[in-house]
């Protein structure tokens, strides 16, 4: 590359020349300051709007306190009824009136005055800091006001134009700057007599801004900013997004556009609860580490920063936040940020299922390059990760066959969905701990590190720090969720959703509870009298005509409610069996919904994104069949805003991540979550036990401020729980050892 100074520009004669030269550059620096006009304007108005929306807010939550409960607010006896008198009726009556205003109310007097006012200031600010910032739809998805829809339109503006203009900005705005200061000096030459007549000192001045200004046309052509500004302001002149079209943007690019919002209106968000309940110190070291995002596609929200800059600043860690939060973009901006720092090779370790998401992922939110390093091809995709760099992504079962050798090279590994890997014993656990043992910084993922026990939760931390794991109490169920949540903070950090997210709209969870009828009671005494535990959880689905299945028939009901209302519905089972019934139950007969599915654990990875793409443009009253073992783990199911869950599952973790694939970030809509349950049976008493297993999980993983909970509670198994529920049920129906000897008896 040439190192050549710019040549120096003719000078310029004053007259036609030195009006040509004022006019060529007074339009192109009017572009150009149009072009960020465009978009500062747009940031400007999204300011205003939200800040006008949140005020009227606040003035709506005083409407609603009557004047005479100021009083609880001081300490200081108050002539409130003079105020009510004199027409104030409510805190939001006196919100900005001054304090002299109200010292000329009759017998009001200058300390209630000052007072009041005081006390409806403080109470707004309380309500001002407690209201969300969230674009309101209504049912149908649509924005619910026009003021919704015309932030969105200036969002979907700034998420098109900020990637274009933001690299130029500091050219752009230099250069719209600097010549209208050059132009005034200049503008004595545009006319040759003007010129002449002109002092000499307005003479020199208006030379040298000639001057500066053919300075400028040399460095438009060298850095080609004159054709930057035309393609920019070509950008700009494009129409907006609006109508239909801008709701189906808010529908599928909802996080990318609340991600923009956060940088313009920093969302209201529990401090502590973003940085994941740690210590000061270790909070403000993490908050304190650099992270350059520049080759991050998408903005990202404050806790999502957070969250990459513990990745990076711990060097090994499990970053554990609730499903929903964007744990992939995470990794991705910590990848990205040492990439920037010449880092080459990444690897990413996820199930099958997912594998094709984080492909997809790495495409759309970085400007790094993907390699699938699995399948028949895996050899040459090595070699050309190798060779190339970039983020090599790979399943369990794949892993062993990528070269360890090369774990030198390896800058970050990361493993999606880690709660795969807590038995040490399994095969793939043992090939992730021979990686995790070659690599320095390891990031595990996982929205549910701990399904039964607190031992599940310590294998996780085993990978990371065995020194950490080894220190911990042998009866972790004894110290107390703070002291244990203390003690791992060094590699574990996790946010919830209704911490972090206050843009999220509502999830309703819903227990259907249905009596068996007298087909499904009968399969059902079967089911017990054998002892087959799977065989009484899908007993109420199995009806020899399933037109006698109650769960069925609600589901019916459930999912002609959503298409009517224009909201796709997935149904979740853990059986194939029961997936089968329904399928073929909602897809039959005229006006049937279309059904997408079955996804099941058989369908290869590519081919379930292909449904779940398919399910996401295809018909809104459409429907997504799907195993809870695959459709719950890993895939973005936001398209949907209905959920039904065929039977309870068997961990505290099952349900809530299937339900977290749809109530996630980018969720327009409130999620309602059917759980359909048959009274008197199995599903009442696997619900009655898993709340103490819920109640363990809320207090050792989700929150450290419960006390400590049973070591019984802590050490509940799937197996255990299985003959618990069979030996109650056989108990309560007259099936089972203790009856069989009765029965066998002498009278």
């Amino acid at each position: 590359m040439s190192t050549a100074p710019l040549a120096e520009p003719a000078p310029v004669e004053p007259g036609a020349a030195a009006r040509d030269l004022l006019a060529r550059h007074g339009a192109l620096a009017d572009s150009a300051r149009a072009v960020l006009d465009h978009v500062d304007g747009a940031t400007v108005r999204v300011a205003a709007l939200v800040e006008a929306d949140r005020e009227q807010r606040v003035r709506a939550e005083l409407g609603v306190v009557p004047v005479e409960q100021l009083g609880a607010m001081t300490d200081r006896n108050l002539r409130l009824r003079a105020l009510t008198d004199a027409g104030y009726a409510t805190a939001a009556d006196l919100l900005g009136v001054p304090a002299a205003a109200l010292d000329e109310v009759p017998g009001v007097g200058t300390q209630t005055a000052r007072s009041v006012v005081a006390a409806v200031q403080q109470l707004a600010e309380a309500v001002r800091a407690g209201v969300p910032v969230r674009l309101e739809v209504d049912r149908s998805g649509r924005p619910d006001t026009a003021t919704t829809a015309e932030v969105l339109r200036l969002l979907d503006r700034l998420l098109r134009l900020r990637p274009l203009i933001e690299p130029h900005r500091e050219a752009l705005t230099a250069y719209a700057s600097a010549v209208p200061v050059h132009a005034a000096s200049a503008a004595p030459a545009a006319g040759r007599l003007r010129f002449a007549l002109s002092r000499r000192a307005t003479k020199d001045r208006a030379r040298r801004a000639l001057a500066a200004l053919a300075g400028w046309d040399v460095t438009l052509d060298a850095g080609g900013l004159a054709a930057t500004i035309d393609r920019l302001a070509a950008a700009c002149a494009a129409p907006d997004t609006d109508g239909p079209a801008l709701w189906e943007v808010f529908e599928r690019r909802a996080a990318e556009l609340y991600g923009v919002l956060g940088t313009i209106v920093p969302l209201a968000q529990d401090v502590l609860a973003a940085r994941g309940l740690l210590t000061a110190e270790l909070a403000e070291r993490v908050a304190a580490h650099p992270l350059d995002l520049a080759a991050v596609r998408v903005p990202l929200r404050g806790y999502q920063e957070f969250g990459a800059r513990f990745a990076l600043n711990q060097g090994r860690a499990l970053l554990g936040d609730e499903m929903g939060l964007g744990k992939t973009v995470q990794a991705l901006a910590a990848i990205a940020h040492l990439a920037a720092g010449g880092e080459r090779r990444f690897l990413v370790v996820c199930p099958a299922g997912v594998l094709v998401n984080w492909l997809r992922e790495i495409d759309a939110k970085t400007t790094l390059s993907g390699h699938r390093l699995h399948g028949p091809d895996r050899a040459a995709a090595v070699a050309r990760w190798h060779a190339e760099g970039g983020i090599g992504v790979t399943t369990f079962e794949g892993l062993p066959h990528v070269p360890l050798d090369g774990a030198d090279g390896v800058a970050m590994l990361v493993v999606d969905e880690a709660h795969y890997v807590k038995n040490p014993e399994a095969q793939r656990s043992r090939a992730v701990a021979a990686w995790a043992s070659a690599v320095w910084r390891v990031l595990l993922l996982t929205g549910t590190p701990m399904d039964n026990r607190i031992d599940d939760f310590v294998a996780l931390v085993r990978l990371l720090d065995p020194d950490l794991a080894g220190s911990l109490p042998r009866h972790l169920g004894l110290v107390g969720a703070d002291t244990f949540r203390r003690d791992v903070a060094p590699v574990y950090l996790r946010r919830n959703q209704a911490d972090v997210l206050v843009e999220l709209p509502d999830l309703v969870l819903v227990d259907e509870w249905e009596d068996l009828s007298p087909a499904g009671e009968e399969v059902y005494r079967a089911a017990v009298a054998s002892g087959n535990f799977m065989a009484m959880r899908r007993a109420a689905w199995l009806t020899a005509d399933p037109g006698e299945s109650t769960k069925l028939g609600r589901l019916r009901e459930v999912v002609a409610e959503a298409g009517v209302n224009g909201q796709r519905t997935v149904v979740f089972s853990y059986f194939r069996d029961v997936l089968d019934v329904v399928a073929g139950a909602l897809g039959a007969g005229p006006g049937a919904p279309r059904v997408f599915g079955p996804l099941t654990g058989d369908v290869p990875a590519d081919e379930r994104q292909a449904v779940i793409d398919a399910f996401s443009a295809g018909p809104r009253d459409g429907v997504l069949v799907a195993q809870i073992t695959v459709g719950g783990v890993g895939l973005n199911l936001q398209a949907a805003s209905v959920a039904v869950l065929c039977e309870p599952q068997l961990t505290p973790s099952a349900e809530s991540q299937a339900v977290a694939r749809l109530h996630r970030m980018g969720q327009v809509r409130a999620v309602v979550a059917h759980r359909l349950l048959a009274e008197d049976g199995v599903d009442e008493r696997i619900v009655e036990l898993l709340a103490g297993k819920r109640r363990v999980f809320d207090a050792y993983v989700r929150e450290s401020s419960v006390a400590a909970a049973a070591v019984a509670a802590v050490d509940v198994t799937e197996a255990g729980l299985a003959r618990e529920v069979v030996a109650m049920e056989q108990a309560r129906l007259g099936y089972g050892p203790v009856w069989d000897e009765l029965a066998a008896a002498p009278e």
